[in-house]
């Protein structure tokens, strides 16, 4: 194992900084050379500049003003620090919607937009796709070997949809390259339903409210769509690019469990993954739940390419978007920051640096304040996690090894989502969380990855909720298990196919087989609702959903206590070939979940930073050049907790040896180096 290049050339460190936007301050230069100033004292590196700069660059259609960019271009490479240059795509000016009305986006609803907000284009429009792709290659011949260029961040956390003529239009071709046929189409979509049989492809439309919504096939490919289109703007934004500047990387900050777009598809047109993320830090026990969802996420982003992502936002303090603006206890940006390093990030960045004075975000955080200095506890915060980053420069491009990979499928959850029946809220992304929270707990390295992964190199792959099992996938967990690794499936599985048609013969549908069970029907629970279970001599809570299933090969481990299927299997495990399938037929408690995790950790053998349990609320995370690994031990707890670290190593904080008990306050860290052991280092 080698180190993964770093992602600017050239720099091998950790990067740190955030989005700035100078072209507000345009008429008070003396602000620029403040910025810099204050940059060098928060240990910044790099900053995000042009993002929403179009009106600048191009005031009027035509006419152009680079020369402040230049400018700042220029300073920015005089003080070191390098530009993670944007392309202006994500807000159009306004002479453009005036001019050309078709680039104004159009709702579900049929209504065109007025001008305003952002993201407010047509991805389809000719025209936005000339006017974005020029104004890229002007940027790109002006800037080409620039000392301060040193990434392409394309546009701005793509997201929406257009549902005008053009893309309906775009959308008719999408189905015509994906079906052989009307016919084809109409069969799959099963249309017979409701007399909605399609004669001709003219009368298809998108989704609508006023419109065609229930033919679930037919909002899973919009959906799909709607990905392809968006990747295919992508693909024009980034032509000049690539073609003038073909070393430098591009990337398109994503975010979070955005469940409008395939991330998966669209991170294949990256050279480097980036993300936007916010989790919302009350400054109370529910932080351990934040914790571990921003964890996941993180690890969702890296597993897209298997290498160090980015994080490309951050706040430092506040969120003003968030249902409360809720400030950052001490520590809490610290934490926030080397959590993304930990599992993967090689960048800790902010939205924003300075903050607006007017507009929707001038109460969102800021690196610098409206008080404008550094006299502020934010901005000290902020200098205390660049100083700690430059200590980390050996961890940049450090790779993280998973033998566990958990299945989170943007496919599978439109479909289930979309589904009318069960529950309305069916939990999918909870549900993630409560599989995923006790791997994290005990330190275990986890891919998070789509059914179309290549799951060959793990040894456990659980698969929560797998309602929609696309083609493949179902061989690909068959030799899995076959080869000696074990698969760990739940209730709502197997239910449909890519298309949406309900397997027919039974669920889990074609991991039937694997599972060794067929699930006759699924008992939907109030909310509050409980049934219990009972399993190795515990009884467990189980909520939600109850599949009541028969056993076909398989064997029980435990069963429910309660209700008309009071004896029924509720958790199954079959043989098949050299390893095993588990069927956990109910949405279980979390205890449930972290004992059979915990056993299965210990009895596949699987990696852990220390052999002990660790205390509640804190988790070790490792990342690794091959000969030696980096451990990032934290506390997101309420409680000072003692960790058994064993033979330790050496602080990367304070250069000082670490073993035995580590005392870790509440929101505080430790990060050690120690050399691989002779078992564990790959040649």
């Amino acid at each position: 194992m080698k180190k993964f290049p770093p992602i600017i050339k050239g720099m091998p460190v950790m990067l740190h900084g955030g989005d700035y936007n100078p072209e507000q301050w345009i008429n008070s230069r003396e602000i620029w050379e403040e910025d810099m100033r204050l940059a060098k004292l928060a240990n910044i590196n790099t900053f995000s500049v042009g993002i929403f700069s179009w009106a600048m660059l191009e005031p009027e259609e035509g006419v152009y003003n680079f020369s402040w960019l230049d400018e700042i271009m220029d300073m920015l490479s005089k003080n070191g620090i390098k530009a993670m240059l944007a392309t202006p795509s994500g807000a159009r000016p306004p002479w453009l919607s005036q001019a050309c009305p078709e680039v104004l986006r159009t709702g579900s609803d049929r209504r065109r937009s007025l001008f305003g907000g952002r993201h407010n284009h047509c991805y389809t429009s000719p025209v936005y796709r000339e006017k974005t792709k020029k104004i890229n290659e002007m940027l790109a011949k002006r800037y080409k070997g620039h000392k301060a260029l040193g990434l392409w961040h394309i546009s701005n956390e793509l997201s929406g949809e257009c549902h005008c003529e053009l893309c309906q239009e775009a959308f008719r071709n999408w189905l015509k390259a994906r079906y052989s046929s009307l016919d084809e189409l109409n069969g799959l979509w099963w249309t017979a339903f409701w007399s909605h049989r399609y004669s001709d492809w003219s009368q298809i439309e998108s989704p609508s409210p006023i419109g065609e919504r229930d033919l679930h096939a037919l909002n899973l490919d919009w959906k799909r769509f709607v990905t392809s289109q968006t990747i295919d703007f992508l693909r024009n934004e980034a032509a000049p690019l690539r073609r003038l500047t073909p070393d430098v990387p591009i990337t398109v900050n994503m975010m979070g469990f955005y469940s409008g777009l395939n991330y998966n598809e669209i991170s294949k047109e990256e050279d480097v993954v980036s993300w936007d993320s916010y989790p919302v830090w009350r400054g109370d026990e529910n932080d351990v739940r934040t914790a571990a969802a921003a964890a996941m996420s993180h690890d969702i982003f890296r597993s897209y390419k298997g290498k160090p992502f980015m994080l490309m936002e951050s706040s430092p303090s506040v969120t003003n978007w968030q249902s409360v603006s809720k400030l950052r206890r001490p520590g809490t940006l610290l934490m926030n920051s080397i959590q993304a390093v930990a599992h993967g990030s090689d960048t800790v960045q902010y939205f924003q640096f300075r903050k607006s004075r007017g507009g929707a975000e001038k109460f969102h955080g800021a690196v610098v304040d409206h008080e404008g200095s550094e006299n502020t506890r934010v901005f000290k915060e902020v200098s205390a996690v660049g100083s700690v980053l430059g200590k980390l420069s050996q961890v940049a491009g450090a790779a993280r090894e998973a033998d566990i990979a958990i299945i989170y499928d943007i496919e599978s959850q439109w479909a289930l989502e979309d589904s009318k029946g069960y529950k309305q809220d069916k939990k999918y992304l909870p549900t993630l969380i409560d599989f995923y929270e006790p791997f994290w707990e005990n330190g275990a390295t986890v891919d998070v990855i789509d059914q179309t992964h290549d799951l060959s190199g793990y040894r456990l792959v659980v698969a929560p909720m797998a309602y929609m099992i696309r083609p493949g996938f179902a061989e690909k967990a068959k030799l899995l298990v076959e080869r000696g690794g074990v698969f760990v499936g739940t209730f709502l599985s197997g239910i449909v196919d890519e298309s949406d048609l309900c397997f027919l013969k039974g669920a889990p549908g074609p991991l039937k087989e694997l599972f060794g069970v067929w699930c006759e029907e699924t008992d939907c629970l109030y909310d509050g609702e409980q049934s219990m279970v009972g399993f190795k001599g515990k009884a467990y809570a189980a909520s939600d959903f109850c599949d009541i299933v028969h056993l076909q090969g398989a064997k029980a481990l435990g069963w429910y206590e309660e209700d008309f299927y009071k004896g029924f299997p509720a958790v199954t495990m079959n043989e098949y070939g050299k390893g095993q399938a588990l069927y956990i037929a109910a949405r279980m408690e979390k205890a449930f979940l972290s004992d059979l995790f915990d056993e299965l950790i210990r009895s596949l053998g699987i990696a852990t930073p220390f052999s002990g349990k660790l205390p509640y609320g804190c988790t070790a995370q490792t990342r690794t050049d091959g000969e030696v690994e980096y451990v990032f031990i934290m506390n997101f707890g309420t409680k000072t907790a003692l960790i058994d670290v064993e033979g330790g190593g050496a602080s990367m904080l304070t250069g000082k040896a670490v073993a035995g008990i580590l005392e870790l306050h509440p929101m505080s860290l430790e990060i050690v180096s120690r050399p691989v052991s002779p078992e564990k280092r790959k040649i």
